[in-house]
């Protein structure tokens, strides 16, 4: 069975998991300059939230709760977390550490 469009959105990850939709770069910059694709490559990529597990218990058995939402942006590691390919778009489920920023 495969993963269709319509079916990501009834994804939901487990634990302290979150399931990301990559954002395009911006490929000129404020000042017009064109940047080429591998300008991009290393760089913590941009991310749209599409769904969030419920969190973790940490070992003192204190709940830890995920502070996104849908469609919350975030910057997150390029290595981190698993891919996951629906047609043309490479989802990425990684762990709630690993989203090193939010962006308001």
């Amino acid at each position: 069975m495969s993963i269709t469009h319509d079916m990501i959105e009834k994804i939901i990850p487990l634990s302290d998991r979150v399931l990301l939709r990559p954002v395009e770069a911006d490929k000129v910059t404020a000042s017009g300059i064109i940047l080429p694709d591998s300008a991009n490559k290393e760089r913590p990529s941009l991310y749209e939230v599409i769904s969030c597990g419920p969190g973790k218990t940490d070992k003192n058995g204190v709940e830890i709760k995920i502070d996104l939402r849908k469609w919350d942006r975030v910057i997150s590691g390029q290595y981190s977390g698993d891919d996951v390919k629906v047609g043309d778009t490479t989802y990425k489920i990684v762990a709630y550490e690993y989203i090193l920023a939010k962006i308001s």
